[in-house]
């Protein structure tokens, strides 16, 4: 039997909450009520902010939506907000006649748009899909040109929308989703609503203690998170503004390293084009981190104050702090020459094409109504457009012209720049379609130290369809780089090599690898069999397969973590255990035809091509034309 299996058998047998305390702390949260008599001014900056408006109470002060009878409809569905003794309610019709009223819990936001919170079940809240518009003043639905019944994944009422495990982390302080497997229930907690002073700073009470005894300290005493040290505030804004995957069950204690807590998004499809701009909505760290500025010292604190959240400056202003005749002593690398003129943008000053973010921060709409600039601070390439099947910042104001007319303009304004060299979006978009024609390029990028870690990580990701014993071998070195997310990458490529050559390579990983490290070395060594492994080697291995389960188990609220269940279990020839989890997942979210489609091959091995068959028509019953289970239907009735 495989080493891992009688362990693992057992694991897939705690489809319970297993609590997981990453953090040992002597301080507690006080609020920021605590903080606002020593800092007025901060706190008087911070009331009125994005931050701490993240998540009010439904009450008269923060509600900012029409209840006073406003009717909306959309998809065959009847909405009427109302509001009956100081409380706000929802009615909803649905097309099948049935109506459901639902109180107003709390708030998400307020502009562009504020979202309203409805508690289903004692402790669980969701997110409601009809939204207002505070800027238009108007309800409007966030997925105008989708159908989403009662039962899909992603209705208002479904796992997607849930606001426990999807957004509360972000928007309470110290919040833990604290959600029971068995009881299907959470009883999640948090220091307070809105991201407070300590979401940032950490717990307080060690800092405040010092202040009442008139003791002196340093800016950060007492704190978990030294606010001077650029990489961990960079890190504390990427934990909420960044794509990722939570690997623990809920707010980190700030100052933890990012890769403790997180794993991030590659630059994957989906997400982002082939040359890493914004395509769905990741939160900017991602982008950040492709830029320049990220690589020479900028942080976000830079552009943006830490306590309003706004700009330093007003529109090109932010940018001229640095990018000006005079520059600026902190980087002085750049280029010192008057940006914002006509001479540089080619546009007429004052106009909106002048301004540096129409070029350098392509913005794109979530939400139906939210604006959200790219942090790539990338220079157009238009030369590339058709190549790389992106989009040019050029076209994207000339909507009625074409990139090679853009390419062309900018050829003849800038005959001699250094800027059009080959670029890595178009081998990331050969890749997507086509891995086996780009493999030395894939390399190439992966160890070009001149690129950000996030590109190179995504090289390493692209790669893995044709990764071979052979080139694990050649890339094995890059196992030991400082950027964990070039590590974790390098950790998954070598699930090409054999058995014997993935624990030597891996295992001294284990040792003071981050937690994202960790749990991509765990995966990639479960099916390692006993015998390869010394004595030492087996538990240092079996803890951080421990640790991998602990975090999954924090998140069985999630499909996403079924689906990982069930790989796991088929991995490790659990056959009832892989049912079990791909069971969960399509009850979680009926729409996920991957699920589906193992489930039906799990039965027929199982249970037999007739038991396979009735899976199969409980599937198309919710997503009847999915190919593949089409085909699965007829393979099972020839």
């Amino acid at each position: 039997m495989n080493f891992w299996l009688k362990s693992t058998i057992q694991a897939f047998g705690f489809y319970i909450l297993t609590s997981i305390s990453s953090f040992a702390q002597d301080a507690v949260f006080v609020g920021s009520e605590a903080c606002v008599g020593c800092h007025q001014e901060q706190s008087a900056d911070w009331e009125g902010s994005h931050h701490a408006q993240a998540w009010t109470p439904a009450t008269d002060r923060h509600v900012l939506g029409d209840f006073d009878d406003a009717r909306y409809q959309h998809d065959g569905v009847s909405y009427v907000f109302t509001t009956r003794n100081d409380a706000y309610f929802v009615e909803v019709s649905e097309p099948n006649g049935a109506v459901f009223t639902h109180q107003i819990h709390s708030v998400a936001g307020f502009t562009p748009l504020q979202q309203y919170l409805i508690e289903t079940a004692s402790g669980t809240v969701q997110s409601f899909d009809v939204v207002w518009d505070t800027l238009a003043e108007r309800w409007y639905h966030l997925y105008p040109d989708q159908s989403l019944p009662l039962g899909d994944g992603l209705h208002w009422s479904g796992p997607y929308k849930n606001w426990n495990a999807r957004c509360a982390e972000c928007h309470a302080t110290d919040y833990q989703r604290n959600f029971g497997a068995k009881s299907n229930k959470y009883r999640s907690t948090f220091a307070e609503t809105g991201v407070g002073c300590e979401s940032c700073h950490g717990p307080g009470s060690a800092h405040l203690r010092q202040a009442e005894q008139g003791e002196g300290w340093e800016a950060d005493f007492g704190f978990s998170a030294d606010t001077r040290n650029a990489q961990q505030v960079m890190e504390q804004c990427a934990g909420c503004h960044s794509r990722r995957e939570p690997l623990t069950g809920g707010s980190p204690l700030p100052g933890t390293d990012f890769h403790d807590a997180y794993r991030l998004a590659w630059l994957s499809p989906g997400l982002y084009h082939p040359d890493g701009q914004i395509k769905d909505e990741v939160y900017v760290w991602g982008s950040f981190l492709q830029s320049k500025m990220q690589r020479r010292g900028v942080t976000c604190l830079n552009c943006h104050d830490a306590h309003t959240g706004d700009l330093r400056a007003e529109g090109s202003a932010v940018c001229a702090q640095c990018h000006s005749a005079a520059g600026n002593p902190e980087f002085p690398t750049l280029a010192l020459k008057d940006y914002d003129s006509s001479t540089h943008s080619r546009h007429a000053e004052g106009t909106a094409g002048a301004a540096c973010i129409s070029c350098h921060m392509i913005e794109r709409t979530y939400m139906g109504t939210d604006g959200r600039h790219d942090h790539s601070f990338r220079i157009p390439r238009p030369d590339l457009a058709a190549q790389s099947q992106s989009p040019d910042a050029c076209t994207d104001c000339h909507t009625d012209q074409s990139p090679a007319w853009a390419a062309e303009r900018i050829s003849n304004w800038f005959p001699n720049s250094n800027h059009r060299g080959a670029h890595y979006g178009t081998v990331f978009a050969t890749a997507r379609q086509r891995p086996q024609a780009v493999p030395d390029d894939l390399m190439a990028i992966a160890r070009d130290r001149d690129q950000s870690g996030i590109v190179r990580a995504t090289a390493l990701f692209l790669l893995q369809p044709v990764m071979t014993a052979d080139l694990a071998a050649e890339m094995a070195d890059l196992l030991g780089n400082s950027d964990p997310l070039v590590q974790s990458a390098a950790v998954s490529a070598q699930r090409a090599a054999p058995h014997a050559d993935r624990i030597t390579r891996l295992l001294p990983l284990l040792h003071n690898a981050p937690r994202m490290v960790r749990f991509a070395v765990a995966r990639s060594l479960l099916d390692a069999p006993a015998e390869l492994l010394s004595a030492s080697q087996a538990a240092l291995l079996r803890s951080a397969v421990q640790d991998w389960q602990r975090s999954l188990a924090t998140k069985l609220d999630f499909p996403e973590t079924h689906m990982v269940l069930g790989g796991m279990a088929m991995t490790l020839r659990n056959l009832p255990a892989a049912q079990a989890a791909f069971g969960t997942t399509v009850a979680l979210d009926p729409q996920r035809a991957e699920a589906w489609s193992a489930l039906v091959r799990l039965t027929a091995a199982a249970e037999g091509n007739a038991e396979a068959m009735r899976v199969v028509k409980r599937a198309l019953k919710v997503i009847p034309d999915d190919p593949v289970l089409l085909q699965l239907q007829q393979d099972l009735n020839p």
